[in-house]
């Protein structure tokens, strides 16, 4: 029997996916661009062909599996551009761009910034920063070379001029990059390692996922060593679980830091804090 559109979307949804997911993996397996989910009404009795249905139906399977979207598909949209990204990478989280937007607030009145990106990942937060501050000097590092490989690619594709340094966070700091920013950014890994919900997140990397049995080992790292490659009036910008807004703050409090704020994610949950450089910080050495 043949199957159409409409039909396919229908037995998809039944099967438990979500009628977004169902419909993105229905273009994907179609060969239509991810964004032309009007097409697919428009021509919702159209028939499948049986390879595109075989291949709808393989996909559907590896999502109700776990397999997020973006990895099925190979690209995530994030603030207005198209990233590649795979297994090797986390998977950009629409929540993340409250992060960019506050970025982009603290970098407004700087002419020419420098900005670092720890634990870049695919480049999402490096590229989107990159995009919208041509001005912009951006660095992005990670300590998985694999993951810098794939914003690397995505920063060449996307013809963005962004560096990129294979580095575990801060340590050993190489002379080749800037001592000191403007800005410091990062998304790093903030799971607890007991979270309930790791099982579900098993085809995300993760080391891009876990931080010691609080969740906070990372983030603690990055709190302590940051100030010394801050401009005096820098910023450290953090995300982190929605439920650690007040550990990430009083960090930050220990460490010296000023002025600490945060911002809400898309439901509503203190996602993002951050906080400008302690008052100590030395003026940055000449490069």
């Amino acid at each position: 029997m043949t199957l159409t559109l409409r039909a396919a979307l229908q037995q998809a949804q039944q099967r438990g996916l979500e009628r977004l997911d169902a419909q993105i993996l229905l273009l994907h397996a179609l060969g239509k661009p991810l964004h032309e989910r009007a097409w697919l009404i428009a021509h919702d009795s159209d028939a499948l062909s049986p390879s595109e249905e075989e291949r709808f139906s393989a996909l559907c399977q590896r999502r109700l599996d776990g397999v997020p979207v973006a990895y099925l598909t190979g690209e995530r949209a994030f603030f207005g551009l198209r990233l590649q990204v795979d297994a090797r990478v986390l998977d950009p989280r629409p929540d993340t761009e409250t992060l960019v937007e506050w970025a982009l607030h603290v970098l407004a009145p700087r002419a020419a910034p420098r900005v670092l990106d720890l634990g870049t990942g695919s480049g999402a937060i490096a590229l989107a920063l990159q995009h919208l501050r041509p001005d912009a000097e951006v660095w992005a590092v990670d300590a998985s070379a694999d993951a810098l490989a794939v914003a690397m690619a995505n920063a060449q594709r996307l013809n963005l001029p962004v560096h990129g340094l294979h580095n575990h966070w801060l340590r050993d700091w190489p002379a080749s990059a800037p001592e000191r920013f403007d800005l410091i950014v990062s998304n790093p890994p903030y799971i607890r390692a007991d979270d309930p919900h790791l099982p579900a997140l098993r085809h995300e990397p993760a080391r891009a996922l876990v931080a010691g049995a609080d969740g906070l080992d990372d983030l603690r790292e990055i709190i302590a060593t940051a100030p010394r490659h801050l401009a005096p009036d820098g910023w450290l910008l953090l995300e982190h679980g929605w439920d650690q807004a007040r550990d990430v703050a009083a960090l930050l409090q220990a460490q010296g830091y000023h002025g600490i704020l945060h911002r809400q994610d898309l439901a509503g949950h203190t996602r993002c804090t951050g906080a400008q450089a302690p008052a100590c910080t030395a003026a940055a050495p000449k490069r």
